[in-house]
């Protein structure tokens, strides 16, 4: 657990490393499968489904995960929104099928997880794609029609932690909020160079470090390892709202990390979640 005491100043200058897994490579987890036409519950552990995405303007994998030997029906949810460079079955590379069926019959109580495609640190940037509004408009009649609850939770790696405290500032009632790496930026120079925002302005109304009055310590928990370059961003995160769980552990801006970081992140969103 990070004390106030052991946060350290720094910036995030380290270009950011994105999971491992390679978009040539081949994906991970079952073929994508049609969407029901009705409210129709889960019947496997694992599903992927390609949707249709207007608020982004393309085709988008839906990755649904639920503990196995668990009903899916009626579950509460836990967005995941993976890293720049990655996707959704990205969680499947991580391991969270397994995670979560391990930390459920640990006591854990079951929630379901939905990943989904996202891009350009899950913000609008200008342009068509529109990630957020994706998840606010689109994503919970996804759920419905699947027999789920609308998503009370999310969980963010990287680029994907920026985008889920854009969103918790979008929606103050969420449960639980977790982070991993949040790829964050302590200046305007630090955004910029990674050539994703139309401008310091755009940068300024989405960076989650300039609006930390807007989320909820409570309910919020943020994981940064060691080595990772965005630490020193992490911890003044931290500061600013002093988190109901900050933790920094050996680790780098890696798939070991997060991977080792995933059942106590598993934990935290599903006990707030009952």
């Amino acid at each position: 657990m990070l004390s106030r005491r052991g946060l350290l100043a720094g910036s995030a200058l380290a270009l950011l490393a994105g999971c491992s897994s390679s978009p040539s490579a081949p994906a991970p987890g079952p073929p994508a499968v049609p969407e029901p036409t009705r409210p129709s519950a889960l019947s496997e552990p694992v599903t992927v489904q390609r949707m249709h995405s207007a608020a982004r303007g393309t085709d988008v994998d839906l990755v649904l995960i639920t503990p196995e030997g668990v009903s899916a029906s009626g579950l509460p949810v836990c967005l995941a929104l993976h890293g720049r460079g990655a996707r959704a079955r990205t969680f499947l590379d991580l391991g969270v099928p397994a995670a979560l069926t391990q930390a459920v019959r640990a006591g854990v109580p079951p929630f379901a997880v939905a990943a989904l495609d996202g891009d350009h640190y899950w913000v609008d940037v200008g342009g068509d794609d529109d990630p957020q509004r994706m998840l606010t408009e689109e994503v919970p009649g996804w759920l419905q029609r699947r027999d789920l609850r609308p998503a009370s939770a999310v969980f963010g790696i990287s680029m994907g932690g920026f985008g889920a405290l854009r969103f918790a500032r979008a929606h103050p009632d969420l449960k639980a909020v977790a982070t991993a790496s949040a790829a964050l930026f302590v200046s305007w120079p630090d955004a910029r160079s990674r050539k994703v925002f139309a401008d310091e302005d755009n940068w300024r109304a989405e960076e989650p470090l300039l609006h930390t009055g807007e989320l909820r310590p409570a309910n919020l928990g943020i994981w940064c390892g060691e080595s990772d370059p965005f630490l020193g961003a992490d911890q003044k995160l931290v500061k600013a709202v002093n988190p109901a769980v900050a933790a920094v552990s050996p680790g780098k801006h890696e798939d070991a990390y997060w991977r080792g970081v995933l059942p106590d992140v598993l934990k935290f969103v599903g006990q707030r979640l009952s």
